[in-house]
């Protein structure tokens, strides 16, 4: 692939350096029967390279995605604020926030909990600029403690065209959220979002990290004090992005990343936790996925792998509470409920519902594979209705997922476009799709860009290397087509909690190989 082959890795990371620490930390770790036709390593890096053609604004001089280029250049203008840069979330023109502070929330928790395999496959450094490209854009959209801009665009107007980025003249339009008009969801996920990032330049960018928990702070007071849906501020997004859960699930979000990135000498933000655990459903909802609209599971996650030291009785039943539901999830992920577990297909692929469906997949992966961590390093078990679980079965269930996505499925296709011999040709991306700005400067215009490029029937001029499609079908079954949106659309929440796993992955085979003194 072109960006492969343009891919600059940072010298202060070289790619197959693995730290002393982390051999005696993964020697741990049992050998795994990894398939040799699996490159974690490659994947990783292509994951990444996915959010550099999702970018919005204009473009740095090491942009690795060599066929976009600069858009988006008056977001803001309108309103009197500039609101250039931040993510498309999918295969449109559109930033919607809330799918984006939540891809962001979940780039930032795989730097977090896999820094060191992360910094030993090289990748340390694009994993930091892809998680600052929409934190520099939230700073930008908080431009007062109780105003975000959380929407740029209208998904209406943006779905009537089908042109790459670079030529849009669809509606710029930018939508807030504010004392008036609340928007609990984005404001706390936005919240969480700049807590998590944070943690993650706390020490390459101290002042920088202060900046984001300021604002995070701010976000989360004004997301709590003025509770409302966002979707009814914005209406707009309804059709897009409806907040089907509420806004409470993302205030103990907000709160519980808040709590890691502080010393929180108060304890405010635990105390949140605790005292709003049961009635906002942290310790009662019993859910059975995760995703940009439904945090709860990765609240009672957060929490179940919070130290109970020092705190008091009814804390600890608290937080035991959460742990229950938490596993209660991890269960039926791995189809050890007695009653409750997620579907899956024949394949043996986790199957939420048909739109989709690998955001949830990559979503459940996050979360196992962070618990099976905790497991290992507290020395426990995860127990099930139908027995007890260990890290090491939790973690080969999640490698069995991993190499689904990989290729090794019944339709032998990988669903990591860019990834082996097989994978989507006809992603539904306007820029994918299209001749390559760089190629062609020539404008195309709405409707001609739908005969030019949507109804085309060849494959992308372009590939969107790293991006997470939509994935199969129920029976394991995929049609390779742009007007198969469900299956072949492509989302940033998709691909950004598997960039933890892949360095994961790639870790414990490098220290394989060395276990059987290769």
């Amino acid at each position: 692939m072109r960006e492969k082959s343009e891919c600059n890795y940072s010298s202060s990371h070289p790619k197959h350096f693995i730290p002393r620490i982390l051999i005696l930390a993964l020697l741990a770790f049992p050998i795994f029967p990894f398939s040799q036709s699996f490159d974690y390593g490659d994947a990783l890096s292509k994951s990444l390279l996915y959010f550099e053609a999702q970018r919005s604004g204009r473009l740095p001089h090491n942009q690795r995605v060599r066929w976009r280029h600069h858009s988006g250049l008056t977001d803001g203008l309108e309103q009197g604020v500039d609101l250039v840069g931040g993510y498309y979330d999918a295969g449109d023109n559109v930033k919607f926030g809330l799918p984006m502070a939540y891809t962001i929330t979940l780039l930032s928790w795989s730097v977090i909990e896999f820094e060191d395999e992360i910094s030993a496959a090289g990748e340390y450094d694009h994993a930091l600029e892809a998680i600052k490209w929409g934190t520099d854009f939230f700073i930008k959209a908080h431009t007062h403690p109780h105003v975000l801009w959380a929407q740029v665009g209208n998904g209406d107007t943006d779905h009537l065209c089908w042109q790459r980025p670079e030529d849009m003249t669809t509606s710029r339009r930018a939508y807030r959220v504010d004392e008036k008009n609340p928007g609990t969801e984005v404001a706390a996920e936005t919240a969480a979002a700049m807590a998590a990032a944070s943690i993650v330049f706390r020490k390459t960018k101290p002042q920088y990290s202060e900046l984001l928990l300021e604002h995070a702070h701010q976000l989360f007071e004004f997301g709590d004090k003025y509770r409302g849906k966002y979707d009814e501020s914005i209406e707009g997004v309804k059709g897009y992005y409806l907040s089907t859960s509420g806004y409470k699930d993302e205030l103990l979000w907000g709160s519980i990343w808040l709590y890691k990135a502080t010393d929180d000498i108060n304890n405010n933000y635990f105390n949140y936790l605790i005292e709003n655990g049961e009635a906002f459903g942290g310790t009662t909802w019993a859910i059975t996925e995760f995703s940009w609209d439904v945090k709860y599971a990765g609240v009672q996650l957060l929490a179940a792998m919070l130290p109970t030291e020092g705190k008091t009785k009814e804390e600890k039943q608290t937080l035991q509470e959460y742990k229950s539901k938490a596993e209660h999830f991890l269960c039926a992920c791995l189809n050890m409920n007695n009653s409750t577990n997620v579907k899956r297909t024949p394949g043996g692929l986790l199957y939420t519902r048909r739109w989709n469906n690998m955001q949830y997949v990559a979503g459940a992966l996050m979360l196992l594979a962070a618990y099976s961590d905790h497991l290992r390093s507290t020395n426990q078990m995860l127990h099930c209705h139908k027995g007890s679980v260990g890290p090491t079965e939790i973690l080969s269930f999640v490698v069995s997922q991993i190499e689904y996505i990989l290729g090794s499925n019944p339709m032998g296709m990988s669903y990591l476009v860019g990834y082996g011999p097989t994978y989507p040709k006809r992603v539904h991306h306007r820029g994918a799709s299209a001749t390559s700005y760089r190629d062609s400067k020539v404008f195309v215009g709405c409707m001609q860009s739908y005969h030019s490029w949507l109804k085309h029937n060849g494959s992308n001029p372009n590939d969107l290397v790293g991006a997470l499609v939509g994935g199969p079908g129920l029976k394991d079954q995929f049609r390779d087509s742009r007007y198969n949106f469900a299956q072949t659309e492509a989302c940033t929440y998709n691909t950004a909690p598997l960039v933890g796993i892949f360095a994961k992955l790639h870790a414990l085979g490098n220290v394989n190989e060395l276990q059987r003194g290769k």
